[in-house]
């Protein structure tokens, strides 16, 4: 994993756009009371994650937070730069999940398995819409367009549309189109 700094700039950037030299009081300001919850989850997430002094006040607020906004992501959950929670609130995600960058998870999201080796991977620039269920051992690829109330059960090709229960692709233009603010991890 990378340094905490840049997974947190990387979020705060999807959240906010490039917020150039007042980056630190934005970021504070984010994570007050009023900022948006679904970057604040994603900063205490970020901040449990990594040992460090402050990783028992990440500990503590990342498990208030998941109670009162409903998220069920747990600390081992592999993430990568610029997550973004739309919404910030009622989501499962199993643990072993591999997250990319860039990725769109929404509200009323559920990405479970049904034994202990599976899980999903999710490729760089994936948005997953709402009330969407990812289950077992699935792929999706980059650039991934997930469509409101799908139910994934298989892999889904990179750059492609996927809809319906279960999904299945239907189109791959404009792939990857409502992820904004995109983080270019640096290095």
């Amino acid at each position: 994993m990378g340094k905490l700094s840049e997974y947190i700039v990387s979020d705060h950037c999807r959240y906010y756009g490039a917020a150039g030299n007042t980056l630190f009081k934005s970021i504070i300001h984010a994570i007050m009371p009023g900022g948006y919850r679904g970057f604040k989850y994603g900063f205490w997430l970020r901040v449990s994650q990594y040992r460090g002094l402050f990783q028992p006040l990440g500990i503590i607020m990342h498990h208030h937070l998941s109670i009162k906004y409903c998220i069920d992501m747990p600390r081992i959950t592999r993430i990568g730069y610029g997550l973004y929670l739309g919404h910030g609130m009622c989501m499962v995600v199993n643990g072993r999940t591999v997250i990319g960058n860039n990725v769109n998870l929404s509200q009323f999201l559920n990405i479970g398995a049904n034994s202990v080796d599976e899980f999903a991977t999710i490729g760089d620039n994936v948005y997953v819409a709402p009330h969407c269920s990812i289950v077992g051992r699935v792929s999706l690829g980059d650039n991934v367009t997930i469509g409101t109330g799908s139910v994934v059960t298989r892999d889904i090709a990179s750059g492609m549309t996927a809809v319906g229960a279960p999904a299945h692709e239907v189109t791959s233009e404009n792939p990857g189109r409502y992820i904004n603010n995109r983080y270019e991890p640096k290095g």
